[in-house]
C-alpha cells in the first residue's frame, strides 16, 4: 500500500468541484433517458481509509450491490458504487418509477438500471477530469456484482494494485420528487495520476 498521496487542500478543492460538476451531469443525463427530473442534492467529496469501507457500507458478511468501472489511458484507476443491497432495491424503484418496496431482487433489468446510472456518474467524472488535466481517459463498461461488502472488496483491492490506503468517497442523493436515496462512490486513482493531475495545475 500506498501511503504518502499528494491530497493536500487545494488538490482536494478541484476534486471536489470536478465531483459535484460530473454528479449532477449524470443526473440531468439520466433524467434524459427515463424522461422524467431525477436530481442531485447534496454532492460532497472527502477522503476516507480503504478498509473503512465495509463498515460505513454495514459489514463485511452483509449483502451488497457494486457497481465497478476501471479507467485507462492517461490516467488509471477504478471507481466504484456499492451499496447495501436494500438500499439498491430503493434506488432502483426511484429509478424506474415504481412504489418503493416494489423491487425484491436484482434481475437483468435491475441491474441494467443501476450499471446505467454508475456508468453515467462515472463517465461524467471523469469526463471533468480529463478536460481539467488535458488527459485522454477511457471507462471500462460497468460491472455489476451482487454479493457480500467484503467480497467485492476483495475484488476491487486486488485489481488494483499500488492504491493508497486513502480513497475519495464522493456521496450524493438521488431525488425524484420527494423520494431520496444516498449513493455513494469509491474512487481510488493511481498515484501516478494524481501527481500528474497536482502539477498540471500548481
Amino acid at each position: 500500500m500506498i501511503d504518502n498521496v499528494p491530497f493536500d487542500h487545494d488538490l482536494l478543492e478541484m476534486l471536489k468541484t470536478i465531483a459535484s460538476e460530473g454528479i449532477t451531469n449524470a443526473a440531468r443525463g439520466f433524467s434524459g433517458m427515463v424522461g422524467r427530473k431525477i436530481e442531485v442534492s447534496n454532492p460532497a467529496l472527502k477522503l476516507v481509509p480503504l478498509f473503512s469501507i465495509a463498515k460505513m457500507v454495514g459489514g463485511p458478511e452483509d449483502d451488497a450491490v457494486g457497481i465497478y468501472l476501471r479507467f485507462e489511458g492517461d490516467m488509471v484507476g477504478q471507481i466504484m458504487m456499492i451499496m447495501p443491497y436494500q438500499k439498491a432495491l430503493e434506488l432502483v424503484d426511484l429509478l424506474m418509477d415504481l412504489p418503493q418496496g416494489t423491487t425484491q431482487h436484482m434481475g437483468s433489468m435491475e441491474r441494467s438500471a443501476l450499471g446505467e446510472l454508475g456508468n453515467l456518474s462515472g463517465s461524467f467524472f471523469l469526463n471533468s477530469l480529463a478536460k481539467l488535466a488535458g488527459a485522454k481517459i477511457m471507462p471500462s463498461p460497468p460491472a455489476v456484482m451482487v454479493d457480500m461488502v467484503g467480497a467485492i472488496l476483495d475484488i476491487v483491492v486486488a485489481t488494483a494494485g499500488g492504491i493508497s490506503e486513502q480513497v475519495l468517497l464522493m456521496q450524493a442523493n438521488f431525488m425524484d420528487g420527494p423520494r431520496s436515496v444516498e449513493a455513494n462512490f469509491w474512487v481510488i486513482p493511481d498515484l501516478n495520476a494524481l501527481k500528474d493531475l497536482l502539477k498540471k495545475n500548481s
